[in-house]
């Protein structure tokens, strides 16, 4: 008999807004993995680790934060043959994820390699997009607006064609891209319907309309919300977080 491997989606930080499966797994498993940089702490430990207990096993994936090396393939190669080791000697492995595991999120690479050989489960996660639009008070979409999610990286070009097509926009990974971005928002006329989340549910969390925003950079856990459609609520909504109610 081999181990199970768990997906753990962890949500966008608050240690709460853990699952209470994802909670209880992560409690019963002898093994947890994490992917951590390669300078600097683990944000995925960061958030289970009011969970972790000195008897649980820890194996960090040291995945280096350049765009250039991600998804570095030869690393998730490795450690999958590590956690592999840990499976087919019959203990349960946890692999923590920040957000949902299949959102954009590093587990989906360790899935591809393990999940034919494993018993799997994912168990899904809060998505740092469901919790900026909650802290910003302001609905992703409703009816039949259609809600596109764009990485910041992509071209002026492309971003502007597809927010020309969505009646809801979540623009996630803005790092250096910030202000490239938020002149193209400008650009569409769309600021006035533009939210900013920085660092959801944390501590040092930052929302604001996108025109109150003063610096010129944002960190990588940043995101924009744009409301183009039908619904009548993003004026007043406007309003309100332009007042200081957020």
């Amino acid at each position: 008999m081999t181990g199970k491997l768990y997906g753990l989606g962890l949500g966008p930080g608050d240690p709460e807004l853990l699952t209470l499966k994802a909670h209880r797994i992560l409690t019963s498993c002898p093994v947890v993995a994490y992917p951590a940089p390669d300078t600097g702490p683990s944000f995925a430990r960061q958030i289970a680790v009011p969970y972790l207990t000195a008897a649980q096993l820890e194996v960090p994936i040291i995945v280096p934060m350049r765009v250039e090396r991600f998804p570095a393939q030869d690393i998730y190669t490795k450690a999958a043959e590590t956690l592999s080791h840990h499976l087919d000697a019959g203990s349960d492995v946890a692999v923590l994820c920040e957000g949902d595991p299949f959102f954009y999120g590093s587990f989906m690479y360790l899935f591809e390699r393990l999940a034919d050989r494993y018993p799997t489960e994912v168990v899904p996660g809060v998505s740092s997009m469901m919790a900026a639009a909650a802290g910003l008070g302001r609905p992703l979409a409703a009816r039949n607006d259609v809600l596109t999610v764009l990485p910041g990286p992509l071209s002026d070009q492309e971003l502007a064609a597809r927010i020309e097509t969505s009646g809801a926009v979540a623009i996630i990974k803005l790092g250096r891209h910030f202000a490239r971005i938020r002149a193209l928002i400008e650009s569409l006329g769309l600021t006035a319907q533009a939210g900013y989340a920085e660092r959801v549910s944390l501590a040092e969390q930052k929302l604001t309309p996108l025109a109150d925003v003063a610096e010129d950079t944002a960190p990588y856990f940043s995101m924009i919300l744009i409301y183009k459609g039908d619904e009548r609520w993003h004026p007043a909504l406007a309003k309100k977080l332009g007042s200081g109610a957020a």
